[in-house]
C-alpha cells in the first residue's frame, strides 16, 4: 500500500468553488428541494471563493451553438481542442492541465460523474452533447474538495433539462436544418401536479442530431458525418409527509453513430483541401450506446439541515473501426503518423503504393455505478457562521473489451481489397473502487468568508492483462487532498477571492501496476469581481505548479502502452471578464449586450529527466522550456448584440493563438517524424446570428457560423492535421406552449 498525503490549503480552496444554496427559511420547499448544482446560475458566480463560470443555454442556443468547443469560448480559461468540427469528440483543457479526452477534467451531468469510467478509464471517448442541456458549469481552480477523481484541473457539469414551471403542461421545441444537411432536434414536454399523495413532476425529453459531414473521402461518395439520438424521462415525488422530501428519478439514453477516423491530413495535402481523407479510411467509423441512471433523495429535516442522497448507474459500449497502422515494403515504419510523413507511406494511404493497411475494430464496455451523500447543516459558534458540508461517495467502474485486426491491401489504383481478419485480442480489464469522502466548512465573519476542506480517497485498484503477468496485478492508493479559499465583500458591488490548493489526478489500474505515480498540482489564484445592474467584471491572476505529469498514451496505442509520470510543468495566467449592456445602462427601449473574455497563459514543461519518449502522445519530446501543446498564450472571445423585444441579432467573435501538436514544438525528432508534431494555427472566427419573435409560442432563428470561411489546422491528434468546421447556415424556429 502506498500512501500519499498531498495535503496543502490549496485543496480546500476548490470547495470554496462549490456552491451550496441558502436554504433556510427565506426559501420555500420548491426552491430549496431541488438537487444541490456545482455553480448554480450567473449570479451565484459572483459569490464564490474560487474561478467559475456558467453558461446558460439561453446564450448558447440563441447563437445556435451545439459545440461546446463554441460555448467555451466564451469562458476564461478553458481551452477546447475540437477533432471533427461538431463537437462530439472534445479535449476540454482547465487552466493547462492535459486537454487529451479530457482525461484531467471531472465530468459530471447533473452533479454525477458522468465519463464512461471515470478511474480505471479516464481517457475513454465521450462527453455530454451540450445541445440538450439547460446550462453548463465550469469550476476552474477550486474543485478539490467536493469533486473527483480529477482534481489537478477543475469540473465540468453538464445540467440536464429541468422540469417545467408549476403553472401547468409545457411543450419545448427547437428545430434548425442547415449546411451538409444538418439537423438539429430538441423536444420535450413536462408538467408539475399537486395530487393526494403530494406533488409529481415528470418530463419527457427527445433530442437529435444528424449531419452529412463536411470532409470527403477519395473516391467515396460516403458521407463523413454522424447521427444521434437521445431520449431521456425524469420524474420527481414530494410525498405530503411531515417530513419536506423530494424523490428524483431520472433515466437517459444515447445512440451515436459517427464516420469519424483518427487519420488527418499532410500539412501539403491541408493546403490543397482542408476536408479531404485518404481513401484509407473509408471504412472507420465510430458507434456507441450510453445508459446513464439516478435516483436522489432530498430532505431538510429542519431550517438549517439538509440531506441529499443519490445512487446511480451509467453504461457505455463502444466500437470504433478505424485505420491504426500500415505495412510499408522496405520499411519499418508501421505508425500511420509517421507513415505520412514518407513517400510511400502517404502513397499507401491514398491506395496509390503498395502495402498493406491495419484496421482496429476497438470494442470497449464500460461500466460505472456508485452511491453518494452529502449533508449540509447550518450553525453558529458567536460571531461566525459556519455551513458545513459533508460527503461521502462509494463509487466501481471498469473497462473491458477486445481488438479485432483486419488487414487490406492496396490495389495501387486509389482502393483497397478484400480485408483479412485476425482473431479477436482481449485488452487489459481494468477495475477501480473507490471510497470518497470530504468535509468543508463555509464560515462567515462579517463581511469575510473562509472555506477550509480535506478530501480523501482510498482506492483499489486491479489490472488483467491476458498473457502479462507483469502487467497484472492490484494497488492501494490513498490521497488526502485539501485547501482553503476566502472571499471578502467590500460591498455590494466589490469583492475579492482566492485560495490555494493542492489536486492530484490518479493513474488508471494498469498504469498503477506498471509503475506510474499520481499526477499531483499546487495552485494559487486571487482576483477581484465587480457587478451592478448593467455590468459585471472579474479579474484573476492564478500560479499552478503540476509534479509527475502523466503523459498521455500514444494515439492508436490501444490501452496496450503504459502510461508514464514526465516530469514537472508551470502554469501561470490572467483571465478577464467584462460583461456590459449599455442599452440597459441607458435605459434605452432596447438592450445593447457586450461582452469581452480575454485569457494570457503561460505553460511550460518543467522538470523534466530529458525529453519524454516517443510513445507519450501529444507530450512527446516534452523538455524543459517547450510549451504545453495545445495551451495557446492568448484566447479572446467577445461579441456584441442587439436585443428588441421581438427581435435580436448577435455578433461574436473567437480567437486562439498559435499552439503546438506535441511536446517537440518545434524540436526535430530524434528518429522518425509524425504528423502529430508542428504548429496549431492561429484562428479568428466570427459568428452571426439572429431570431424574431413571430409569435407569443413561435420564434424563427437562424445564423451563420465561421461567417469569412477561415480555415486553419486546429488538431494533428490523433493522427495528422485536421481542420475547423468551415462556414455552416442554419434556420429553424422554437416553439413554446
Amino acid at each position: 500500500m502506498k500512501i500519499r498525503f498531498s495535503l496543502s490549503p490549496a485543496a480546500i480552496a476548490s470547495a470554496l468553488a462549490i456552491s451550496v444554496p441558502q436554504f433556510g427559511r427565506a426559501q420555500d420547499s420548491a426552491e430549496t428541494l431541488q438537487p444541490l448544482t456545482v455553480v448554480g446560475s450567473r449570479e451565484a458566480v459572483f459569490e464564490l471563493p474560487g474561478s467559475a463560470a456558467y453558461a446558460a443555454a439561453e446564450e448558447f442556443r440563441e447563437r445556435g451553438y451545439t459545440n461546446i468547443a463554441q460555448i467555451a469560448a466564451r469562458v476564461p480559461g478553458v481551452y477546447v481542442r475540437d477533432e471533427d468540427g461538431f463537437g462530439n469528440f472534445p479535449n476540454i483543457s482547465l487552466r493547462g492541465v492535459d486537454g487529451n479526452r479530457s482525461t484531467k477534467v471531472t465530468m459530471m451531468e447533473d452533479g454525477i460523474l458522468t465519463a464512461p469510467a471515470p478511474y480505471s478509464a479516464p481517457n475513454a471517448y465521450y462527453a455530454p452533447k451540450a445541445g440538450r442541456m439547460a446550462g453548463i458549469e465550469f469550476l476552474k481552480g477550486s474543485s478539490q474538495v467536493k469533486y473527483g477523481p480529477q482534481t489537478t484541473g477543475g469540473v465540468v457539469n453538464y445540467r440536464s433539462t429541468g422540469f417545467a414551471e408549476p403553472d401547468g403542461p409545457k411543450f419545448y421545441n427547437r428545430t434548425t436544418y442547415g449546411s451538409h444537411n444538418t439537423l438539429f432536434e430538441h423536444a420535450w414536454h413536462g408538467d408539475e401536479r399537486e395530487t393526494a399523495a403530494g406533488k409529481i413532476g415528470w418530463l419527457l425529453e427527445m433530442h437529435g442530431e444528424h449531419s452529412d459531414g463536411y470532409r470527403e473521402i477519395d473516391g467515396s461518395s460516403k458521407n463523413t458525418g454522424y447521427d444521434l439520438l437521445e431520449p431521456m424521462l425524469k420524474m420527481f415525488w414530494e410525498p405530503k409527509t411531515a417530513l419536506e422530501q423530494r424523490l428524483e428519478f431520472k433515466v437517459g439514453y444515447s445512440n451515436f453513430d459517427a464516420n469519424e477516423t483518427y487519420t488527418g491530413l499532410t500539412d501539403a495535402d491541408f493546403e490543397q483541401n482542408p476536408d479531404r481523407r485518404y481513401a484509407s479510411t473509408l471504412n472507420d467509423e465510430f458507434s456507441s450506446e450510453q445508459w446513464r441512471t439516478y435516483l436522489k433523495w432530498t430532505a431538510e429535516p429542519s431550517d438549517v439541515l439538509r440531506l441529499e442522497s443519490a445512487v446511480y448507474l451509467n453504461t457505455f459500449r463502444r466500437n470504433w473501426d478505424k485505420l491504426s497502422s500500415v505495412s510499408i515494403p522496405g520499411s519499418s515504419i508501421t505508425n500511420v503518423a509517421e507513415a505520412m510523413l514518407t513517400d510511400s507511406g502517404i502513397n499507401l494511404l491514398k491506395g496509390l503504393g503498395a502495402g498493406t493497411i491495419t484496421l482496429t475494430d476497438a470494442f470497449r464496455d464500460h461500466e460505472s455505478y456508485g452511491w453518494q451523500n452529502q449533508v449540509n447543516h447550518q450553525f453558529a459558534t458567536g460571531s461566525v457562521e459556519h455551513d458545513l458540508a459533508v460527503g461521502l461517495r462509494l463509487h466501481y467502474d471498469q473497462q473491458d473489451g477486445s481488438d479485432i485486426k483486419t488487414n487490406y491491401a492496396s490495389n495501387s489504383a486509389g482502393g483497397f481489397g478484400m480485408g483479412v481478419q485476425n482473431p479477436a485480442t482481449p485488452i487489459t480489464r481494468q477495475e477501480a473502487f473507490a471510497t470518497a469522502a470530504y468535509i468543508e466548512d463555509a464560515m462567515s465573519i462579517g463581511k469575510l468568508t473562509l472555506r477550509p476542506g480535506l478530501r480523501y480517497e482510498w482506492l483499489e485498484l486491479e489490472a488483467h492483462a491476458p498473457g502479462k503477468p507483469a502487467s497484472s496485478g492490484s494497488v492501494d492508493e490513498n490521497l488526502i487532498m485539501g485547501g482553503l479559499g476566502a472571499t471578502y465583500d467590500f460591498d455590494d458591488r466589490n469583492s475579492a477571492f482566492g485560495g490555494i490548493y493542492q489536486g492530484a489526478s490518479p493513474a488508471n489500474p494498469s498504469g498503477y501496476v506498471n509503475g506510474t505515480d499520481n499526477e499531483e498540482s499546487l495552485g494559487f489564484e486571487l482576483g477581484v469581481r465587480h457587478k451592478q445592474d448593467a455590468m459585471r467584471t472579474e479579474l484573476v491572476g492564478f500560479v499552478t505548479e503540476f509534479d509527475q505529469l502523466i503523459a498521455p498514451e500514444i494515439p492508436g496505442g490501444a490501452g496496450s502502452t503504459p502510461s508514464e509520470n514526465g516530469g514537472s510543468a508551470e502554469v501561470w495566467g490572467i483571465e478577464s471578464l467584462v460583461e456590459y449592456d449599455h442599452g440597459r445602462a441607458a435605459n434605452w427601449t432596447f438592450g445593447l449586450p457586450a461582452y469581452l473574455s480575454l485569457t494570457y497563459t503561460d505553460a511550460e514543461f518543467a522538470g523534466m529527466n530529458g525529453t519524454l519518449a516517443s510513445n507519450a502522445g501529444t507530450f512527446a519530446g516534452g523538455r524543459n522550456g517547450n510549451e504545453i501543446p495545445y495551451i495557446p498564450e492568448w484566447k479572446l472571445g467577445t461579441g456584441i448584440g442587439l436585443a428588441f423585444e421581438k427581435w435580436g441579432v448577435d455578433f461574436d467573435a473567437s480567437y486562439n493563438s498559435t499552439s503546438w501538436g506535441t511536446g517537440y514544438n518545434d524540436d526535430a525528432r530524434s528518429g522518425n517524424a509524425s504528423a502529430m508534431d508542428g504548429k496549431i494555427d492561429a484562428l479568428l472566427l466570427f459568428d452571426l446570428t439572429g431570431h424574431y419573435q413571430l409569435t407569443d409560442q413561435i420564434k424563427l432563428v437562424g445564423g451563420i457560423q465561421n461567417l469569412l470561411d477561415e480555415r486553419a489546422i486546429i488538431s494533428r491528434a490523433p493522427l495528422g492535421a485536421r481542420a475547423n468546421a468551415p462556414r455552416m447556415i442554419f434556420a429553424g424556429f422554437e416553439a413554446e406552449f
